[in-house]
């Protein structure tokens, strides 16, 4: 699977390439320079089999296509250390879930009493909860992951955080749950070989390895509905939202509902504003191009691209934006 999603980058290279010429350009917005300036970055991604490695990596040729910026995409464990390392420097642009950023500006959760200096440049598509089960596992709600072995994704990642306060959402204290910090492929292996009775996944849709999952087990696993914490999940951070995992996206018997949390892409504070202006504004100019790569990318909606709060909006985004 980690070979399918970096083919996946390489085909967004060649329908950007080939849709776009590799001209650069720039261009102004809402009065103020969207001028790039001549230098390299890094952006922060995620798990090879996740939406935010092959969406990350097309914009990252997107921008070396297109701006004088030079721009490389790099698999992490996500949003977490995305952060971390975001603001140490090691990455200058980062997605993330918007309720790790928020912890983040507001010094809690992972990042308790140290509030973090970034911004965003936009509002991304949202991630959807997908807590997929075994069907014989007698797991009906997240109450019942007590004792059991659940992949609750990357250290340092989005997903991390959110399985931790779903389960708490269900009132089982976490340290009850045999969790197993583990990636994408690593969770794929563990579900098909009958390691796991189940994972929580937050990612756009589809996504590969999830459907790897469903593809080799069928009616072996199942989605949870886990809006019954919602309101719990709304009391530690109000960016939650209700969503629908369609049952095309996994080819399931009937649509679930679910949570789902929008995505961010993220800057340090200093970032400078022309650059920010430049990317934000490629992003919606070649929005098209992304869309190709993954369907998740549909979900980039310009008129909520402004709605990061309490993230602040990126010096030179809101030009971009038109506002």
């Amino acid at each position: 699977m980690r070979s399918r999603a970096f083919v996946a980058v390489l085909l967004a290279a060649g329908l950007v390439a080939a849709g776009c010429g590799g001209k650069r350009t720039t261009s102004s917005a809402g009065g103020g320079s969207c001028e790039a300036s001549d230098r390299r970055i890094t952006i922060a991604t995620g798990n090879s089999g996740g939406v935010y490695y092959v969406v990350g990596g097309a914009l990252a040729k997107l921008i070396s296509d297109h701006t004088a910026l030079k721009a490389t995409a790099a698999e992490t464990g996500a949003s977490v250390q995305n952060v971390q390392q975001l603001t140490a420097g090691t990455y200058d642009v980062a997605f993330s879930l918007a309720d790790t950023a928020a912890d983040a500006v507001d010094g809690k959760g992972a990042f308790e009493g140290q509030k973090q200096q970034i911004r965003a440049l936009t509002r991304l598509y949202p991630n959807y909860t997908q807590v997929l089960v075994r069907a014989s596992s007698g797991i009906s709600s997240p109450a019942d992951f007590r004792g059991r072995r659940i992949s609750t994704g990357s250290p340092k990642s989005g997903t991390e955080v959110i399985a931790q306060r779903l389960v708490e959402a269900a009132g089982v204290p976490f340290g009850e749950v045999r969790a197993q910090r583990l990636d994408l492929a690593k969770t794929a292996d563990g579900m098909k070989d009958g390691s796991l009775d189940g994972l929580v996944w937050s990612g756009g849709l589809p996504t590969a390895q999830i459907t790897d999952i469903t593809t080799a087990l069928k009616g072996d696993v199942k989605f949870l509905d886990v809006t019954p914490q919602l309101e719990a999940l709304r009391k530690v951070n109000p960016v939650y939202d209700r969503g629908v995992i369609p049952a095309s996206a996994y080819g399931q018997p009937a649509d679930v509902p679910t949570v789902v949390v929008p995505n961010l892409l993220l800057v340090r504070s200093d970032f400078p504003a022309g650059d920010a202006c430049a990317v934000t504004k490629l992003l919606f100019d070649r929005k098209g191009d992304l869309e190709k790569v993954h369907p998740a990318a549909r979900d980039i909606v310009r008129e909520r691209a402004a709605q990061t709060g309490p993230v602040p909006l990126a010096a030179g985004s809101s030009d971009a934006l038109g506002g």
